[in-house]
């Protein structure tokens, strides 16, 4: 999954980024709200966190900017103030969820991991597929109730497929989740990384399709 932070105090982002990152996320940073509509307007992101206190527009202003827009993108609005009329605020103009600074990481990570399962209407913290399992929360696979092990970027492919079944998700939108804009994979190599986990998860019947000319797909589990 592919995080968009906003935040123009490079210590707050760098913290985010690297906690996130360690979290298994791919994350990139803008430091103001005009970058950040351009790039959310150009490329894909599964969820954006939002700070108030931006330099040249109220972090809130740009939230209601995306919803006027019909974006539907999942976002978790930062804040040092702690009002509840501000809360209110934020969460009136369309924001998902409201986290006041100083917060603890575990908790924003959390909840990020909570608005990405709601926008894709998952309940749980296991997507599975068949006798496939991914576990978001203990970042644990099993297949076939055995141990499953991937890579960062093999588990990183997976869960995008598997979060978007039975939908097709194209090459470029796998090259965005995996690099953001720290582009250090090409997009042959994206083809090695399907290849490797297709391997690892035929023993449990389950195939990887390629979609020509557009991406890969899981189909639909019929158990």
């Amino acid at each position: 999954m592919r995080i968009l932070v906003v935040e123009d105090d490079s210590l707050v982002a760098s913290g985010i980024k690297q906690g996130l990152t360690n979290a298994g996320y791919t994350v990139d940073v803008a430091r103001n709200a005009a970058s950040a509509e351009r790039h959310l307007r150009e490329e894909n992101f599964d969820l954006a966190v939002v700070d108030i206190g931006l330099p040249d527009i109220d972090g809130l202003t740009l939230v209601q900017r995306l919803r006027h827009r019909k974006m539907r993108l999942p976002v978790l609005v930062l804040t040092a103030r702690g009002s509840m009329e501000d809360t209110i605020a934020g969460l009136d103009i369309g924001a998902d969820d409201y986290m006041t600074k100083p917060f603890r990481l575990p908790e924003l990570i959390a909840r990020i991991r909570a608005l990405i399962r709601r926008a894709h209407s998952i309940t749980s913290t296991e997507l599975q597929h068949d006798r496939l399992v991914l576990n978001t929360g203990s970042y644990t696979a099993t297949l076939n109730d055995r141990p499953l092990l991937l890579t960062r970027r093999e588990w990183m492919i997976l869960e995008t497929l598997l979060m978007a079944s039975p939908r097709v998700v194209s090459k470029d939108r796998l090259l965005q989740n995996l690099t953001g804009w720290d582009k250090n994979i090409t997009p042959n190599a994206i083809e090695v990384h399907v290849s490797r986990l297709r391997a690892k998860i035929a023993p449990g019947g389950i195939e990887i399709r390629t979609v020509r000319g557009i991406g890969y797909r899981i189909d639909q589990s019929n158990s």
